[in-house]
């Protein structure tokens, strides 16, 4: 979503070639070129920009005369920080990579900043600019041992032309460098990677435009690229592909950084911040430290004064984000009311009138106008297939400072906020019970992700564990649900109260998300200005004396996204107890099955859409059970500074385990046939025994994955007998999977599925070169030891654990088969023991 670059304080100098940069005009190199001119060997001004000149005026002066591009660079921007971002401005479907996220018009494609710097002989350098590493100010021995190493690179050079008439600026020649390719202005490396991008192809490629703003160049580019060979699983070497040509449009931006850099503020684990930052070599005395800085807008207030004394004041430039021209008009009050939602946080934080959205001047109203223009962010309309929608933004790489954001909203994210809220909401809202919804109800779906998008190009990251502080039976409750809100953050994915039954008469209010009190906090803590402290070094033990006595609050605490233990921080979840909150939203999903086909009926239509929320339907059951399994081996999680009590890791009680292992053997591994639906299958076909076997086997497999049966392991080590451990899992799990063998009923096809899946799960666990899943059934012991080296399984108590209840499986099969009287059972056991006896009698490898 965001694209980062090697970023740095703003009360700190980069190193000590970036210090030296921040140049004093070099009147040396200004006499040389006078010096030059008098000799004849710099032509006069009006030579090279003649009178045929169509010139703009901006950040600095273009010049087109012909099909060439002249820039006239002043001395005042001399070593000034200049920001550089493309984006694709159009592309077509040869740019799409496979994944459906790449190639799209609106996707940053690069970052840099960069620096115009003087050189010898009349040149003129582009330099890119690093803030990776700081070392303290100037008089340490630190600044210049990291200086020595960290020469920022001169990336282009261009030979000067002319001097400006004022002898304030250099002209020099451009046309060459737009017309080529170059990883400043146009793609990123690793970007042109990712899109399979090979050479240019100069002969299709050509320059577009070159507009003028204040404080920005916009430079338009039509670029034709070698296209690399599509590969796929078939077709490894991509030869039968074939190569073929990629062609774009460009849009680059060059904006001047700040010359009044803003105060930044230290990133807080305990608050949900995007961050830019830099290594401080001066920071510690005996080694290094990483700095990290909060993204977030510039805010000054109109009035100090009345700020200091805590009434609500206007900003000096607010927050503003247009709705791209493009837009289906019957959406944009609602994309506005996304952005304007915002106002209730900011006036937390003493702004008033801080945010909000206006719609795009039309070029009658305003030909200057421009989404390419770097004052103006926007909420831009794509007209994609994509199932999505982002929101990214630039930064000032010193500060954090915010300066411009782009929201991408895709077309068909439509289409996601339909089946998402048809499978969560319909049993509950009679409006989701069909396949096109009013607009009122969209535009409410819409308003939620706008409102989520904003808050990212605020500054904020998910948190995905704010859902985990309501307790369950409070979703059930209208009156609560209509005060607080089904999560305390829009920056959840708690997309919609599944919960709910319909018995519970739970309105709109109680489904759909909104800015909820974390959400609140969060700006405040960001965005309340401090002036009592005049660095942001100085307001550090303000901010922890805060939160932490926000943290008091449960409502408030920041769960996040990347936490792989914590079973409170996870994707579309929600609930302090995911075993009870799963078991509400199946009995929902019972609901939806039950009503497919009259909910999805259309006429003159076939049953595709019945398919599509079927396959829905069976995705967000898959959720509800990875809910519950992520509590297994779990670990939560609670960032802490050493001024606050308790614990920051604390094992998953062994009772919430247990309960989680019982929810899954059944709601999952005791077949859920009310999936299996003949009717439903009959119209869209598929095969309901493969369907539940692989949801079944996919569980399974990361139920006892290695890693995690290394975690119970480590916490059996620390708890003892307070701890769930790897035997317990092993046996509950294997205890209802193959409670058949307690009896003489048949097993059922979908059973005999899954306890063969659960054979072979043990068998790869117990003996990893004769998993069944690799190339031939067999692998090299080098091969299997560099597969399983993650868990390095051969060297704790996992295969003996699955060993000895393999050897157990054994023998409940011998005691069993004399007893089965149906044949098809009868095989399956015997087919089964034979895996069992091969793992525990392995044979040595042989090439």
């Amino acid at each position: 979503m965001c694209a980062f670059v090697s970023l740095i304080s703003m009360k700190h100098a980069a190193v000590a070639q970036a210090q030296d940069m921040k140049a004093k005009p070099d009147s040396t190199m200004k006499d040389s070129i006078h010096a030059d001119t008098a000799k004849g060997s710099l032509p006069p001004y009006e030579k090279i920009i003649t009178e045929e000149a169509v010139s703009q005026s901006g950040l600095f002066t273009v010049h087109r005369i012909d099909n060439k591009w002249w820039f006239e660079v002043g001395d005042s921007l001399l070593g000034r920080d200049l920001l550089m971002v493309t984006r694709l401005a159009k592309a077509g479907a040869d740019m799409r990579t496979g994944t459906g996220m790449g190639g799209y018009a609106g996707d940053q494609v690069n970052e840099t900043v960069v620096r115009w710097e003087k050189g010898p002989k009349g040149k003129l350098f582009i330099r890119r600019m690093s803030y990776s590493e700081y070392a303290g100010d100037t008089t340490q021995a630190m600044f210049r041992a990291v200086a020595a190493s960290n020469i920022q690179p001169i990336a282009a050079v261009f030979d000067v032309k002319a001097i400006s008439p004022d002898s304030a600026g250099v002209v020099v020649e451009v046309t060459e460098y737009l017309d080529g390719d170059n990883d400043l202005l146009f793609f990123a490396p690793s970007a042109k990677s990712s899109l399979q991008l090979g050479g240019l192809q100069a002969d299709k490629s050509y320059i577009s435009a070159v507009r003028v703003f204040p404080q920005n160049i916009g430079i338009r580019t039509v670029k034709t690229y070698a296209k690399a060979p599509q590969q796929s699983l078939f077709d490894p070497t991509g030869a039968l592909a074939g190569a073929t040509t990629a062609t774009v449009e460009l849009s680059t931006s060059i904006v001047q950084l700040p010359a009044k850099p803003m105060q930044p503020r230290h990133a807080d684990s305990r608050v949900g911040y995007f961050t830019v930052g830099y290594t401080d070599f001066g920071r510690d005395p005996q080694g290094v430290a990483r700095v990290n800085l909060v993204k977030r807008w510039r805010l000054e207030p109109r009035d100090w004064a009345a700020y200091r004394r805590g009434e609500l004041v206007e900003p000096v430039k607010p927050i503003v984000f247009y709705i791209d021209p493009a837009t289906p008009k019957q959406w944009v009050p609602y994309l506005m009311q996304g952005v304007d939602d915002w106002q209730a946080a900011f006036e937390k934080a003493g702004f008033k009138n801080a945010i909000y959205a206006l719609e795009a001047p039309t070029k009658e109203q305003d030909s200057t106008w421009s989404l390419e223009d770097a004052r103006f962010s926007a909420i831009v309309y794509k007209a994609s297939a994509v199932p999505n929608a982002s929101g990214p933004s630039i930064a000032d790489p010193r500060t954090g400072e915010i300066l411009e954001s782009h929201i991408n909203w895709y077309h068909n994210v439509m289409r996601l906020l339909r089946n998402w809220y048809f499978i969560q909401g319909a049993p509950v809202d009679k409006r989701a019970r069909r396949m096109t919804f009013d607009d009122e109800l969209m535009g409410q779906l819409i308003r939620f992700v706008s409102s989520h998008e904003v808050g990212h190009t605020l500054g904020l990251l998910h948190n995905f564990g704010a859902s985990s502080t309501t307790p369950v039976e409070k979703l059930r409750d209208r009156k609560w649900l209509e005060a607080h809100g089904h999560t305390p953050s829009i920056m959840d994915y708690a997309r919609f109260n599944y919960v709910a039954q319909p018995e519970d008469n739970v309105g709109v209010r109680g489904l759909l998300p909104r800015l909820g009190d974390y959400d609140l906090w969060a700006i405040e803590w960001g965005y309340r200005l401090l002036p009592q402290y005049k660095d942001a070094e100085a307001e550090t033990a303000h901010l922890n004396r805060w939160v932490i006595e926000k943290n008091e609050d449960p409502r408030l605490w920041f769960g996040h996204e990347r936490n792989p233990d914590d079973p409170r921080s996870q994707s579309e979840d929600m609930g302090d107890n995911a075993m009870l909150a799963s078991e509400y939203g199946i009995r929902n999903l019972k609901r939806v099955v039950e009503n497919l086909p009259a909910w999805t009926k259309e006429p003159e239509k076939d049953y595709a859409a019945l398919k599509e929320l079927y396959d829905e339907t069976m995705k967000q059951y898959m959720r509800y059970v990875r809910h519950v399994a992520k509590n297994i081996g779990g670990v939560y999680e609670t960032p802490k500074t050493v001024e606050q009590s308790g614990t920051v890791y604390a094992v998953v009680p062994k009772a919430t385990q247990r309960e989680a292992v019982a929810f899954l053997n059944a709601q999952l591994f005791a077949t859920p046939m009310w999936l299996v639906k003949p009717e439903i299958h009959a119209l869209i076909g598929g095969n309901p025994v493969a369907s539940v076997g692989a949801s079944q086997q996919k569980l399974l497999g990361e139920l006892l994955k290695p890693e995690r049966m290394q975690k119970l392991i480590g916490a059996e080590a620390q708890l003892g007998a307070d701890a769930y451990t790897l035997t317990d899992l092993v046996a509950d799990v294997q205890g209802e999977i193959w409670k058949e063998l307690q009896g003489s009923d048949p097993v059922t096809v979908y059973r005999r599925n899954l306890q063969k899946a659960y054979v072979n799960q043990l068998v790869e666990i117990a003996d990893p070169a004769k998993s069944s899943g690799t190339p031939g059934g067999m692998m090299p012991p080098e091969l299997a030891a560099m597969v399983n080296s993650r868990a390095n399984i051969g060297n704790n108590d996992i295969p003996s654990v699955a060993k000895a209840y393999l050897r157990q499986l054994q023998r409940d099969i011998d005691a069993a088969l004399p007893i089965v009287s149906e044949s098809m059972t009868q095989m399956h056991l015997e087919d089964c023991r034979e895996r069992i006896e091969k793992a525990l009698d392995p044979k040595p490898y042989k090439k």
